[in-house]
């Protein structure tokens, strides 16, 4: 079995995001990992350069900032990760650079691999997700966070990023996946509330024209992380890769989780979803396989 890893990167040391611990955590399961550079305002090229691993393949790119309608260009530079896989590959393992696979989830992902490799009705693994906010101690738990997301395909050139690169499609068609109990760590919220503003700023360029991001962001300094909807507390463990980061936190953020600042209708829907573990409406990017 060949597992090809890959994913994207732009200006990363800039907006401080955790690409080396994103590709490290999914490494020990890939005979290659293709990463795919993008010119850059920072020297995202050379921090990628110095990631110490022969399975590392690095593509440089452009970006097309024209395609900022609906992020258009985060799924056009990730099927340039994608088409530059070796045709040796079974499986293609996806990772954004702000994700992490807890080492604790390798063998369950390898497991499913094989089980699923020559299963000619599965596409893809979903993952569970773990959206950390604020600090490494919490979890957003609202309706605003997906729950679900496809991060391991089979290597099929049927099979494209879709939209913003968030999931894929298979001839412009869902993808047929099965679950895995396997959750992707998130940490895209979790910075130092300056750094955090310049991610979301350097995020929303992929969308909107630079006149709207100066206006929007004039007067503003740092990201307010208390509005927010609802919080939880984590208690379990952070992937080994992420010790260092974790150790070195520069900021404080502390929050009453029995705060839930949601309007009356979300308050019902978010109570049944904690209740049942049924999200009511829930948009599912994806189809389950028999």
């Amino acid at each position: 079995m060949f597992v090809s890893g890959f994913t994207i990167a732009r200006n990363v040391v800039k907006a401080d995001y955790p690409l080396k611990e994103a590709v490290y955590s999914i490494l020990p399961l890939c005979d290659e990992m293709i990463i795919a550079v993008g010119k850059s305002e920072d020297d995202t090229l050379g921090f990628v350069r110095s990631f110490d691993s022969p399975k590392i393949k690095i593509i440089e790119t452009v970006w097309d900032d024209n395609l900022r309608e609906g992020g258009k260009v985060l799924a056009a530079e990730t099927n340039k990760a994608l088409d530059a896989i070796s045709p040796e590959a079974d499986w293609c393992f996806y990772i954004q650079a702000d994700e992490c696979l807890h080492e604790q989830y390798l063998e369950v992902v390898k497991e499913a691999m094989i089980d699923f490799k020559d299963d000619n009705k599965v596409d893809g693994l979903l993952f569970h997700y773990n959206h950390f906010y604020g600090s490494y101690d919490y979890i957003a738990d609202s309706r605003n966070w997906y729950r679900n997301e496809i991060r391991v395909i089979k290597n099929n050139k049927a099979i494209r990023s879709y939209k913003d690169a968030q999931g894929f499609r298979k001839n412009d068609s869902k993808l047929s996946v099965k679950p895995i109990d396997a959750y992707m760590f998130h940490y895209g919220w979790v910075k130092h509330p300056k750094q955090q503003l310049e991610k979301l700023k350097q995020a929303r360029k992929l969308w909107h024209s630079d006149d709207f991001i100066e206006k929007t962001y004039a007067n503003v300094e740092e990201y307010d992380f208390s509005v927010v909807d609802s919080l939880s507390r984590y208690k379990g463990t952070h992937p080994e890769v992420m010790k260092h980061r974790i150790e070195s936190k520069n900021w404080e953020f502390e929050h009453d989780i029995s705060i839930k600042q949601m309007g009356f209708k979300k308050q019902l829907l978010h109570w049944i979803e904690r209740l049942t573990g049924w999200r009511v409406g829930e948009n599912k990017n994806y189809k389950i396989a028999p």
